[in-house]
């Protein structure tokens, strides 16, 4: 079967401000899908990156005693950073500051320009400095004399300035037949529908350039407007495959985009103005918007002024960055809002990370070690229990292509952990130890299947926690090559003969 081509990405993060959990989980949540692609066979392009231009990094930069440039270099290396301390797997980090993704937004604009859907006008309304975004009259609201978005919370500003429009009213059919005939292009169902009915109450033209500051992309032949932000961020999808230049392999191979991950936040941007801008410029929209929701600590976003915020660096300091990834993956339900506590991040460690999977691992490779000399052979006899297991292990895998290409990350996870467990109760169902001086063929079939169970489990959960479950690959002696999901269409995954490595402890049970 032929690979095919699939390209990720992550929202490209503002940073006026020091990464936050946010951040981490959706970063982690494209890099789970883009690891799953690449051990499923696809050639992966991963995308992630900083949007450096706006009104808010302006500001921020002036605060900082800092002109803007060498203010986004320092804050950008932090986000850098941030994918090695998150264990990513990008291929690649924009910047919006970068000459390819200048050529990119020229290129997109003037097709706007040429197209019609842009036209120089007034603007007159509410606008979010820290959203960089223009709310509806009736999405304002109003405490103490200060106005706010009843979308996000964020303060707003009445702003009035000459400023270039685009068409987006002449959108909203062309858009609602674009999201039929694409049933999937927003994931969950919940957030398709919500943007359907926002089309569907009408939507007016959308001001794309700005001329109350200078931090920006400069408008074409216009240098007094600054191309407005969001016009200039989406690009970035773009930009990283070296458009405008079509023919490039980049291109040609990855675009459109396998799957845009953002936060609900974010959703609007993504999935009404981002088509709009790439219909109207002829260049074919994403094939899917992953729209996630958000971290809550208790039953509130996570805030600064809250107080109440979950450091993810402090957290992969104190407790490990595969423990981290799981936690977020498990127990935050993906379309929705999931509240996270340090409690629970230590019961999850516990349960599921340090009894069960752990566990599992230690206790056969400890036994193999002992009274193996860390040699297996495989016989050809197949006991009732082992066909229950493997049976049982069979229908659980059956949907987990089908779970990860719908962005059913929860149900994944559940299922390659009910493996785990169904392989703990069939080893103290089995009982290897009270073989070892009665019926030493068993006893190696009993962990021959064992080592199975556990190949087929780590490689199920690299994705999700890759450094512990490569251990336990290079502890089975299984080439990178070989690390694949072959086993879901029946290939052997391990040989009749099998000798293994010492394993250490895979993760510590935090002590209460």
């Amino acid at each position: 079967m032929k690979n095919q081509n699939y390209y990720i990405t992550t929202p490209i993060y503002y940073p006026s401000g020091q990464p936050h959990m946010g951040h981490a989980y959706s970063s982690i949540i494209a890099d789970v899908f883009a690891r799953f692609k690449r051990i499923d066979n696809s050639n992966v392009y991963f995308l992630t990156g900083t949007d450096e231009h706006g009104l808010k990094i302006q500001k921020a930069a002036e605060k900082a005693s800092m002109d803007p440039l060498s203010y986004c270099n320092k804050i950008s290396m932090v986000f850098r950073n941030l994918t090695k301390k998150l264990d990513l797997s990008n291929n690649d980090f924009i910047r919006t500051t970068e000459d390819r993704h200048y050529k990119s937004v020229n290129d997109l604009w003037n097709k706007l320009i040429k197209s019609g859907d842009i036209y120089l006008s007034k603007y007159k309304g509410w606008y979010s400095v820290s959203d960089e975004a223009y709310y509806n009259s009736d999405e304002i609201i109003e405490k103490d004399g200060i106005k706010f978005s009843s979308f996000s919370g964020s303060t707003v500003e009445w702003v009035e300035e000459e400023s270039f429009f685009f068409r987006l009213s002449s959108w909203e059919k062309k858009l609602l037949d674009f999201y039929k005939k694409n049933d999937k292009f927003i994931l969950p169902l919940s957030r398709r529908n919500e943007v359907i009915n926002f089309v569907k109450s009408g939507l007016k033209d959308l001001s794309v350039s700005r001329t109350s500051f200078t931090w920006g992309i400069k408008v074409p032949d216009n240098n007094k407007h600054v191309i407005y932000v969001w016009l200039d961020a989406l690009t970035n999808y773009l930009s990283a495959l070296n458009y405008p230049d079509v023919k490039n392999k980049m291109y040609k191979n990855f675009w459109p985009a396998s799957l845009h991950v953002i936060g609900k936040d974010i959703l609007r941007f993504h999935a009404i103005y981002w088509p709009a801008f790439l219909l109207a410029a002829k260049i074919e929209p994403p094939k899917r918007i992953f729209s996630h929701g958000w971290i809550l600590s208790g039953d509130e976003k996570m805030s600064k002024s809250k107080g109440n915020i979950l450091n993810p660096l402090e957290i992969i300091d104190n407790y490990g960055i595969d423990e981290l990834r799981y936690y977020l993956m498990k127990e935050v339900p993906h379309g929705s809002d999931g509240s996270i506590s340090l409690k629970n991040l230590e019961n999850c460690i516990n349960s599921d990370l340090a009894n069960n999977y752990g566990n599992l691992c230690q206790r056969i490779f400890s036994f193999i070690k002992n009274n193996c000399k860390n040699k297996v052979t495989k016989n050809n006899t197949k006991s009732k229990n082992d066909s229950n297991l493997l049976d049982k292990t069979k229908i659980l895998m059956k949907n987990l292509r089908v779970e990860m290409d719908n962005q059913n990350l929860n149900n994944y996870i559940k299922s390659v952990i009910d493996i785990s467990f169904l392989t703990n109760k069939y080893i103290n169902d089995e009982e290897p130890w009270k073989l070892k001086n009665t019926n030493l063929e068993k006893m190696n079939n009993i962990l021959h299947v064992c080592l199975k169970q556990i190949a087929m489990i780590s490689i199920l959960l690299n994705p999700i926690i890759p450094r512990a479950t490569s251990k336990v690959l290079d502890a089975l002696n299984i080439e990178k090559k070989s690390r694949n999901f072959s086993f879901l269409d029946g290939e052997e995954i391990i040989p009749d003969n099998i000798e293994v490595n010492n394993l250490d402890i895979l993760f510590k049970k935090i002590q209460k």
